[in-house]
């Protein structure tokens, strides 16, 4: 029986692939490889050789993947072939890319440009690559115009599963950006091309990411229904890694629809398989998801404990390993955290009518405070975050003392005074990213001395706790109280001044540059002195 020509075994290998049979595609790349070398054909032997490097990068087999691509280059320079040698080197610069060295990454690809400058086809890809490096940069202008040009170049090469690539990149740089519609647009176009050309994997990724889209716009039936699909495909695919994908999906489209037992569920499996195949990113993904669920349940405890583990998750991964921007992903988590706690502080002050809305004033008043001192955005986002939740610890305090319209016997202020420890208490498993519970615990205590639970005095205050501190008197002074009504500007400014050696001089400082002009008028406002359990 005659041998196949190389040509018909390289076609017949790139059908497994897209089909998604990997191991049957390597077996008929090293082949056609062999048949190749016999028949001094350069062009199939090439492509082989570059096919299964990246076959075997995928494999996780790193040493074979870049020995391979560079004997594919050099098979296709030493049978003076310029494109082929070129695409080996565009898959050796995704593979520096992927080891985290930009600098060598962005070599290679202006090499292959170089090369490849006359073929449409290979310039699509380097200019898609490119879009990758700035994606990873936090550059999503070039980036969307690196996938733009891209697309262009392989719509004039007549290529579809590059066409389908390059659109399912446009999906998901436009849908990090929140352009739904466009990268709807996008998606399916992705999906039509991925159908037509019989790439299966691909088809149920893109199926994945415009679910994702759908649960942004509130879709949570048709999310659902994508999710499971693309599911289905990638467990007969057995790619465990789009598994925990799908798995986070699905457990996200059940929260969005209020199926919060299937939600609980999908998103543990979503962790735990991510766990098992070490993505880190596909982790930390999940538990953000699975903390948000939390949340809805009123389990704010496992929330930020969620929340914290995710961000560590984020923080330590390498964006230029994972083609991702992490810095961006790592803003809209610490967005989450500040809606966690922020809503959290606002159904402990949600029963009392006169302290509502608090925790959101001293925030605002505590960052205008860090602003004015030239706190980083680490320290600001610490005062921001303690604020929320400074008197969460009131949640064990009786309502009857919160709510008492007179002034406090020692016995109920003794019990006001447990506050900043029963709110360190609530949170002792927590492991924030920011030095919070300090804020909790000391955001009485005052400069001389005499403040509580522990009596600190001068530097041994963190300075987050004394803008918290300063902010948190003035918007008792300035607003009604069970015990008074709220009191003028001019008075609470005085009060405040005969008070200055509570505080450090420049958080004082920097309270009146900037707090008071930020203090809205209330009409209620009227001269009464302050009892103590105002502060």
């Amino acid at each position: 029986m005659p041998t196949p020509a190389p040509e018909r075994l390289l076609g017949e290998a790139v059908e497994r692939e897209r089909a998604g049979d990997f191991p049957g595609a390597a077996a008929l790349y090293r082949r056609t490889i062999r048949t190749a070398e016999s028949a001094g054909d350069a062009a199939s032997h090439a492509i082989a050789l570059r096919r299964l490097a990246v076959l075997a990068h995928f494999a996780n087999q790193p040493d074979e993947a870049h020995t391979l691509a560079q004997h594919s280059h050099a098979v296709a320079s030493g049978a003076g072939d310029p494109i082929r040698a070129a695409e080996a080197l565009n898959v050796l610069a995704g593979f520096a890319l992927e080891r985290g060295e930009l600098d060598a990454a962005e070599a290679l690809y202006g090499q292959a440009g170089a090369l490849g400058a006359a073929d449409r086809l290979l310039a699509g890809r380097v200019a898609q690559n490119r879009g990758i490096i700035a994606n990873v940069k936090g550059d999503w202008v070039a980036a969307t115009d690196h996938y733009r040009r891209s697309l262009d170049e392989f719509v004039a090469a007549g290529d579809d599963p590059s066409c389908a690539i390059a659109y399912h990149n446009l999906g998901i740089v436009t849908a990090d950006h929140g352009d739904w519609d466009r990268a709807d647009d996008y998606y399916r176009q992705a999906r039509a091309l991925a159908e037509r050309i019989g790439d299966v994997r691909l088809g149920a990724s893109v199926q994945l990411n415009a679910a994702e889209v759908q649960i942004a716009r509130g879709q949570g039936d048709v999310a659902l229904r994508e999710a499971n699909a693309a599911l289905q495909v990638f467990t007969g695919l057995g790619s465990e890694l789009d598994k925990a994908d799908a798995y986070r999906v699905v457990g996200a489209a059940y929260r969005l629809m209020g199926q919060r037992q299937l939600a609980q569920a999908r998103l543990v499996d979503a962790v735990a398989l991510s766990e098992r195949t070490g993505s880190s990113l596909a982790e930390a993904a999940a538990v953000r998801e699975l903390s948000l669920l939390y949340h809805d349940l009123g389990r704010n405890q496992e929330a930020l404990r969620g929340l914290t583990r995710a961000h560590r998750l984020f923080t330590r991964l390498d964006a230029r390993r994972e083609l991702v921007d992490i810095a961006q992903k790592v803003r809209t988590l610490e967005d989450t955290y500040l809606a966690v706690v922020r809503d959290w502080g606002g159904s402990i002050e949600s029963a009392d009518s006169y302290t509502f809305g608090h925790c959101e004033r001293v925030a605002r008043f505590g960052v205008l405070v860090a602003t004015a001192l030239g706190a980083d955005e680490m320290a600001t986002r610490t005062v921001q975050l303690g604020a929320y939740l400074h008197d969460l610890g009131k949640v064990r305090v009786p309502h009857e003392i919160l709510s008492k319209p007179g002034r406090l016997t020692d016995e109920e202020f003794a019990v006001i005074k447990r506050h900043p420890e029963w709110g360190e208490e609530l949170l002792i498993e927590v492991e924030f990213p920011w030095e919070l519970k300090p804020v909790i615990r000391w955001h009485h205590e005052k400069l001389d001395g005499t403040g509580y639970p522990d009596q600190l005095a001068g530097d041994a205050i963190p300075l987050s706790a004394q803008i918290i501190c300063v902010v948190d008197v003035w918007d008792a002074l300035t607003t009604t109280r069970s015990y008074r009504a709220a009191m003028d500007l001019d008075r609470a400014l005085g009060i405040m001044a005969e008070s200055r050696h509570w505080w450090r001089p420049e958080v004082y400082a920097a309270f009146q540059a900037s707090v008071p002009a930020a203090t809205p008028v209330d009409p209620a406002r009227r001269q009464e002195p302050v009892s103590e359990s105002g502060a």
